[in-house]
């Protein structure tokens, strides 16, 4: 039955806790999923969440502490001594604990560190812990199975049982020469097949994907999402075997790099959720919306400069924000289908072509639309010059709010800039402004004011 985290569940834990009913409390919880017990300590205090921590045994609060919302597993790590955190970070594989020890402060790491009684762990952790962020080292686990070419499939039976103790999941067998560097993969199906005398070097398969460990984590994604890869190997420059990266810690980079799409696509700069402070959102969000206000003191400006097509054709004015909206979502739409295709590596060739066929699509689509709105000007209103100009008007607006929408993502991402930036204000803005300055000109240039 699926977990399901109600307030009765809470007021128990919290009872329990309040009363200080250990052996209850521990009953109660043994019946959940580490990531359940996350789930519920995140919705306790933090006296509360560090009293559960410090109550459990390290093999389930480890697991437990990787899966806190990430604020509050800062806070509880802060109620933790290093000794107490070294214990956790001992019991999970050296990519996750290197993850909780970088949320440290320097110095608490290295004190952190320095409480590790294995020393093999230690030097795995503190080896990951000098990558640079986003790269494939910085993801990597150590933990692995590694086999050397020249075995035997009965010696390479034996020295597995051994190697797949200390790994979670074991999703592949990589095979490496005397220098330690990636020779190929071995099949689990091949090897228990193959007879006890064979070598491992007859049973390789040399076509093994790889990634170099400076590679950045969204370019090993694609990798992984080409080519359906529960995992895969992580090597240096002179293709040196140093870890691995499975699929679930893909996954939390994907869905952290569409949270921070979405926000960015919202006009929201920064990390941020809904239980950060007032000040942190605002710093979030105000620069957007101060883009808006200078857009919206452009369109002013433009509108000011055309007071004598007013006077003369009222009914302009009142189609202003239809053209003004029309810009903003067509710039929108097109930047959209663009950062999604360069998200998933799909957007191909030239950016002359790319061009080509938004425009044509935006012509198609504008022409439509704009058969629409000259009926309903020419009925509502009985002008039939004004109906002209007013559609005519939308086409050229759609035409360069598409080619913008398609231009700018394009570019950013030439200039290596995330191109999610141009599904959010920025292009709403722009497209805004130049539409009304467009709109205004073709209509005055039709009617002949």
């Amino acid at each position: 039955m699926q977990f399901q985290l109600t307030d009765e569940l809470i007021k128990q834990v919290e009872l329990f806790i309040e009363q200080e009913n250990d052996k209850e409390l521990k009953t109660l919880l043994d019946e959940f999923h580490y990531a359940d017990i996350a789930e519920i300590l995140d919705e306790l205090n933090l006296d509360q969440a560090v009293y559960v921590i410090k109550l459990l045994d390290s093999e389930t609060t480890s697991d437990i502490l990787t899966e806190l919302d990430e604020d509050n597993r800062e806070k509880v790590l802060k109620n933790l001594s290093a000794k107490e955190i070294a214990e956790e970070v001992e019991e999970l594989d050296s990519d996750d604990a290197a993850d909780i020890i970088a949320e440290l402060p320097e110095a608490r790491q290295q004190a952190v560190i320095s409480q590790i009684e294995d020393e093999e762990h230690k030097a795995e952790i503190t080896e990951l812990l000098t990558y640079e962020e986003d790269t494939a080292g910085s993801l990597m686990a150590k933990e692995l199975v590694k086999v050397y070419e020249t075995w035997t499939v009965a010696g390479c039976m034996r020295r597995i049982r051994g190697q797949a103790k200390e790994v979670t999941r074991v999703h592949s067998i990589y095979v490496v020469n005397k220098e330690e560097k990636l020779i190929g993969r071995l099949s689990l199906k091949d090897l228990i097949v193959a007879k006890s005398e064979q070598k491992i070097a007859d049973l390789v398969k040399v076509n093994v994907d790889y990634v170099n460990v400076e590679e950045d984590v969204e370019e090993v994604a694609k990798v992984m999402a080409k080519y359906d890869l529960e995992a895969i190997p992580v090597v240096d420059e002179n293709k040196t075997l140093l870890g691995r990266i499975t699929i679930d810690d893909i996954v939390d980079v994907l869905k952290e790099e569409a949270e921070k799409d979405y926000q960015m696509a919202a006009g929201i700069t920064g990390d941020v959720d809904s239980d950060d402070s007032i000040l942190e959102l605002t710093r979030a969000r105000l620069p957007w919306l101060f883009l808006g206000l200078v857009g919206g003191i452009g369109a002013f400006l433009i509108m000011e400069g055309f007071q004598d097509t007013f006077k003369t054709y009222a009914v302009l004015f009142f189609f202003t924000p239809l053209i003004a909206a029309m810009a903003g979502n067509v710039g929108v739409q097109s930047s959209a289908i663009i950062v999604q295709g360069l998200a998933n590596d799909d957007v191909k060739g030239s950016i002359n072509s790319r061009l080509i066929k938004e425009m044509l699509l935006a012509a198609l689509n504008g022409l439509i639309l704009a058969i629409f709105l000259f009926f309903f000007v020419w009925v509502s209103k009985g002008e039939m010059n004004t109906a002209f100009a007013i559609s005519v008007s939308l086409v050229a607006v759609i035409i360069v709010a598409g080619l913008i929408g398609t231009f700018v993502p394009l570019f950013l991402n030439k200039r290596g800039i995330d191109p999610a930036i141009a599904t959010g204000p920025f292009i709403t803005t722009s497209n805004d402004i130049l539409g009304i300055l467009l709109y205004f000109w073709i209509a005055k240039m039709i009617l002949g004011i």
